[in-house]
């Protein structure tokens, strides 16, 4: 196993925006530091919410980004690693595994590229050239999914170099709350207020589940996007606000909103291991979702949630039908689900996976 103490790691990100592959680069750092790596961050944005903690854990924080040009920036990582030379070079967002290629091998660096979702949206949103060559060049690539891994695997890819890193939560942090005997049920819903997250399909499978229940719903959908204002029109003509939805909007911290939650929905399209799954769990909370990406990896069916297949918008309403209406369903599956995180996706779990990974790509 290699050894982390005094290991060089540089990572490469996109961003350190307040989302869910900035958390989890987070969890790695502070396990990495625990452990005694020697690290630094280079990233293409500046001044966003994650910087200041990752320096608070003693972690440099280089800003790479100043000109939008490709090659600038490259030239820019290569004289920040060149100033503080690393064994390894990581990149922790799929659009960036290219920065991590050329400046690894020009420097004679070993890098490791990033799956962050399933493989086919990634490539298809980076572009076809762009797309297969951010998938295939890494010597070693770390997805946080079976399914992202068997999808690399369909696209070219050889399996000896793709690895397998889980999400991982901070069980301290997520906490379940008291239970609540009366009142509304309260469903959450998190994330980008995109249209891969299929919010649309929620709001009308809550307009039908509010007719079949015997219980009121409450949705709070937290999160922005470019989505927000035709979803609020939506929920509206659907006749959802004011006083059945709520959109919030971002929140500096989220663990509170699963504390004040009974269940939480998510509608995706396509996805990796979201981390909103994972926080609502380790906050006791059973979950209804679409079975994509890597879902069926952390809930399982019937135990600690309910999945329904991508498009099947009957299958999602008799979910959150059938959870609304029985509360010793939805507290024994939230209990199922908070030991489900406590024994497969703790921070504690971090350092031997990347000591298994970082041997790998420096074998």
């Amino acid at each position: 196993m290699c050894e982390l103490d005094g290991l060089g790691i540089s990572f490469v990100v996109g961003t350190l925006g307040q989302g869910g592959a900035e958390r989890q680069l987070y969890y790695v750092l502070k396990a990495l530091k625990s452990s005694g790596s020697r690290l630094r961050v280079l990233c293409l944005t500046k001044g966003e919410f994650w910087e200041e903690p990752i320096r608070g854990l003693g972690v440099p924080v280089t800003w790479v980004g100043q000109s939008p040009s490709r090659p600038v920036r490259l030239l820019r990582v290569i004289a920040a690693l060149r100033a503080h030379r690393s064994a390894v070079l990581q990149s922790h967002h799929f659009y960036t595994n290219l920065y991590a290629v050329a400046a690894a091998r020009t420097l004679g660096m070993r890098e490791i590229g990033a799956l962050r979702s399933d493989a086919f949206s990634e490539v298809r949103e980076s572009g076809r050239v762009l797309g297969r060559l951010s998938l295939t060049a890494p010597r070693v690539v770390v997805a946080n999914s079976r399914n992202a891994v068997r999808n690399a695997c369909t696209l070219g890819v050889p399996a000896s170099r793709l690895h397998v890193l889980p999400n991982v939560v901070d069980p301290l942090q997520f906490a379940p709350g008291g239970t609540r005997p009366g009142g509304p049920v309260r469903l959450l819903a998190a994330g980008r207020l995109g249209p891969e997250k299929r919010f649309d399909r929620l709001l009308t499978a809550v307009a039908r589940a509010r007719a079949r229940t015997r219980r009121p719903l409450q949705l709070t959908i937290v999160g922005d996007g470019p989505e927000r204002s035709r979803l609020e029109q939506q929920a509206r003509q659907l006749g959802l606000m004011p006083d059945v939805v709520n959109f919030t909007g971002a929140v500096a911290s989220s663990a509170p909103v699963y504390r004040d939650a009974d269940m939480l929905v998510l509608t995706s399209a396509w996805e990796g291991t979201p981390n909103v799954i994972l926080e609502a769990m380790a906050s006791g909370l059973p979950v209804v979702a679409t079975n994509v990406g890597g879902v069926a990896e952390v809930v399982d069916h019937e135990k600690t949630g309910l999945l329904s297949p991508a498009g099947d918008d009957q299958t999602l309403c008799d979910a959150i039908v059938r959870l609304a209406d029985d509360t010793t369903l939805r507290l024994t599956m939230g209990r199922e689900a908070r030991e489900r995180i406590l024994s497969r996706h703790t921070p504690e779990q971090l350092p031997r996976r990347l000591a298994s990974i970082y041997e790998a790509v420096l074998a």
